[in-house]
């Protein structure tokens, strides 16, 4: 049976996402229900591994993934088992930094881990030895899911004190599916919040910084600021965005025909982003595991703040992102 198109010729919906969003949560579910009681350790990685899953099919979801509507999408994703990142939250912050002319601008891309010179400059020296760290591949695993929440919540607190609506109303749809997920864990799984806070949660936001460790460097050409790593046994975990040049040139092609897409062009893709390549990440853990693959300060960009204050950024409703950056919030939104 041929699966139905929609207008623009892709399927109305894709079957490998949609049951893998199922199975994904399924397997958390029965995890905590059943082998929890029992085998302990095991279902604390495999509920790691489900929440780091997860993750990837959220932003498989805000890329227009599994059907063509969108409040379908979020509905079938939208049960926020990593506890963390509200959907909608996810979705606005990432859509933007899609912008590849943008990418790694600590003011325009709210996923760069740069900063701007005069900003970094006025940390305090502790938290420069920490953002350097954090920019380890050690260093990001153990360290980087506690910078980055406790950036993301400031700056998040900051907006919604702002009088941001959207951002609001994000968040109360987060706590709607933590009033859902929180009793589960507790209540059916019998696990205590904390312990689920610090292992499967941290632990499945440390997997997936594996993959956002290296994803984007500061380049002159647009094209070269984002990595390809081309083989890992981590790719199904992170629905092939290992091939991540392939994503942001194809952003609305599902995660299962990206390997191929990038097989049958891989001389085009290397060359069109200057090489930035590495085999797997294992090489990228020997060469940055204890070094600092990328400086703090953004390399070129080196902008003033505002005469009358802080830099004033462009995007509306911005949140820090992954650079540890505040910046002044904007008009708040209207609905």
């Amino acid at each position: 049976m041929e699966t139905a198109k929609s207008r623009g010729g892709r399927p109305a919906v894709e079957w490998p996402t949609l049951v893998l969003i199922f199975a994904c949560y399924g397997v958390w579910l029965a995890t905590g229900l059943f082998l929890w009681p029992h085998w302990p350790l095991a279902s604390l990685l495999i509920l790691a591994l489900t929440v780091a899953l997860q993750s990837s099919l959220m932003h498989e979801c805000l890329h227009g993934h599994p059907t063509r509507k969108a409040l379908v999408n979020e509905a079938l994703i939208g049960l926020p088992i990593g506890l963390v990142y509200p959907y909608r939250r996810f979705k606005a912050l990432h859509l933007t930094h899609h912008a590849d002319e943008r990418l790694t601008d600590p003011f325009e891309d709210p996923e760069s881990y740069y900063k701007a010179l005069w900003q970094y400059r006025e940390l305090p020296r502790a938290v420069q030895l920490l953002l350097n760290v954090n920019n380890t591949m050690v260093g990001r695993f153990v360290l980087g899911p506690l910078i980055m929440n406790a950036a993301f919540f400031a700056s998040e607190s900051k907006l919604i004190a702002a009088g941001d609506r959207a951002v609001r109303k994000a968040w109360v749809l987060h706590a709607a599916g933590l009033a859902v997920v929180l009793p589960v864990i507790a209540f059916g799984f019998g696990m205590p919040l904390w312990l689920y806070a610090l292992v499967p949660a941290w632990l499945g936001q440390s997997l997936i910084s594996v993959r956002t460790f290296a994803e984007h460097q500061w380049s002159e050409r647009p094209d070269g600021r984002t990595i390809i790593v081309e083989r890992t046994p981590l790719s199904f975990l992170f629905l092939n965005n290992n091939l991540h040049f392939v994503h942001h040139k194809m952003p609305t092609v599902p995660w299962y025909r990206l390997p191929a897409l990038y097989r049958e062009r891989r001389t085009e893709w290397l060359a069109m982003n200057g090489g930035y390549a590495y085999p797997s990440y294992f090489a990228l853990f020997r060469a940055f595991a204890l070094r600092a693959k990328e400086p703090v300060p953004h390399p070129a960009l080196h902008r003033e703040p505002h005469p009358a204050g802080a830099f004033r950024p462009r995007a509306r409703g911005r949140s820090l992102g992954r650079a540890g950056m505040v910046p002044v919030p904007a008009a708040p939104a209207k609905e």
